[in-house]
């Protein structure tokens, strides 16, 4: 028996002193007992005593520290950040002087002309100046500067580049002749000479749209992005019911749910004087204390999803566009977790392009383009993606500002595109984009009864990063 207790030890580079090979042996079963030593004692233990032993079993001395349970750390890490150059904060340089509106056509421009001369129908452009000249069919791009309807019902476009300016007459009686057209908006168009050399004739027109073969593929990862515009807190219609209905369900959902990132795409806040008397429908009238409630709310949100806030036209940020992200003086109570940003803003999250804008260009568009209204804002959203620029009018109600850089044209395909404003909420597939605006949480105000408008509340989409599905989740009840 000595033996084999001694061997068993040896296996294990451990030495009983002779006082503790004496109390072993004298045990009932001296190899049960030396067993449970050996599971008592610590990876690094060598010598053991009859001392030790007793003072063990007596529970004054602990021998054998147990091994701690390693719990593996399973805490999601996000993987979201901004796009390059996507992001006016910190980078804002226009002083508003005729260089600045003249470097930022040129920058709208081009963009937009290489997009258009990516289509695989219509190849390199012709400089107007040089197309005037030749007695060809050529391909031209252009901004829209005027639109006319001439006394015969035809349609005349005036267009123009760095060379020079066209008049291009588009026949009532041509394919083409249903084409609607915005100001300020990039275009391409076959044309040919007239016989008298005076106009150019309009054969098709070409945008840079959203590539027919853009697809969503999907990928492996089980994550989701949610989505919640135009909270509106401060208003006296603010929806606090609904909101914490929302915030009680992602408690208890978001984890199962996958959920781990959360945007919203602007009027976090109801602000003050954004419209005459707006004093009156004002629950909190200071913006310092609307943003600080603001972060009350938040800090609801589950800890695990991160959040991103970009300014509309409703916070406490410059209203022309682009606008950088709200000012630390404001958000100085919101948590770390937050990513204050600016608008529009394209992030990339778990390898999905996510396009961000507040939406305040729709006033333009619906004002500007027969067929729009706010009642169906994606069909706005699709013509944005159709002339890849959230805003082209320019000098209307939505004030732009003139950047080298043109921070409004779609210079990335989005796998996701989403704005609010107008209050409405839906989802469309547009050529493999998602499209979605993105609800609120403000019952109707008295302004919008007066325009007969209802919005749609409390409805939160919420997107897979996986396949692309869409679950529009309503919380108001």
């Amino acid at each position: 028996m000595r033996e084999d207790i001694l061997s068993a030890a040896a296996k294990r580079r451990i030495f009983f002193s002779p006082d503790a090979m004496e109390m072993i042996l004298s045990n009932n079963d001296p190899l049960s007992f030396t067993n449970t030593i050996f599971s008592h004692l610590s990876e690094n233990a060598m010598f053991v005593d009859r001392k030790q032993i007793m003072d063990c079993i007596a529970g004054d001395m602990v021998i054998f520290e147990s091994k701690k349970e390693i719990v593996p750390d399973n805490r999601f890490t996000p993987d979201i950040h901004v796009m390059p150059n996507s992001d006016i904060t910190g980078e804002s340089t226009c002083e508003g002087k005729i260089n600045d509106f003249a470097m930022y056509f040129k920058n709208r421009y081009h963009t937009i002309r290489r997009l258009i001369e990516r289509r695989r129908d219509f190849g390199r452009a012709v400089d107007i100046a040089r197309a005037k000249e030749l007695d060809r069919e050529t391909k031209i791009v252009g901004i829209v500067y005027e639109k006319n309807t001439t006394k015969n019902g035809h349609t005349m476009l005036t267009l123009e580049d760095e060379t020079g300016v066209a008049k291009v007459l588009i026949s009532k009686d041509s394919d083409i002749a249903n084409e609607a057209f915005v100001h300020d908006e990039v275009v391409g168009v076959s044309v040919k000479p007239t016989v008298s050399g005076t106009l150019l004739m309009a054969q098709k027109v070409f945008r840079p749209d959203i590539p027919k073969d853009h697809v969503w593929e999907e990928s492996d990862t089980p994550s989701k992005i949610a989505f919640l515009s135009d909270v509106h807190v401060g208003s006296t219609t603010f929806l606090e019911d609904t909101w914490y209905r929302m915030v009680s369900w992602l408690k208890a959902n978001s984890v199962k749910e996958d959920i781990h990132y959360l945007v919203f795409p602007g009027d976090v806040v109801d602000g003050i004087g954004v419209f005459p008397d707006q004093d009156k429908e004002l629950e909190i009238k200071d913006i310092y204390t609307q943003y600080e409630k603001l972060a009350e709310y938040l800090k609801d949100i589950p800890d695990h999803i991160k959040m991103v806030v970009h300014p509309g036209n409703h916070d406490a940020c410059r209203l022309a566009e682009p606008q950088p992200a709200l000012d630390k003086v404001f958000t100085k109570s919101f948590d770390s977790n937050i990513l204050m940003l600016g608008n529009p803003v394209y992030l990339n999250v778990e390898g999905r392009t996510v396009l961000t804008y507040h939406g305040k260009s729709m006033d333009d568009w619906i004002s500007g383009m027969q067929g729009m209204s706010y009642d169906h804002p994606l069909k706005v959203m699709k013509e944005m993606c159709v002339r890849r620029h959230l805003a082209p009018i320019y000098g209307q109600r939505n004030a732009l500002a003139p950047e080298k850089k043109d921070y409004l044209v779609i210079d990335h395909v989005p796998d996701i595109f989403v704005s609010g404003h107008v209050h409405g909420a839906g989802q469309e597939i547009y050529n493999g984009v998602r499209m979605i605006n993105a609800s609120t949480w403000q019952d109707q105000t008295e302004y919008q009864r007066m325009h007969n408008f209802n919005p749609d509340p409390g409805i939160m989409p919420i997107v897979s990063l996986s396949d692309g599905k869409v679950d529009m989740r309503n919380f108001h009840k």
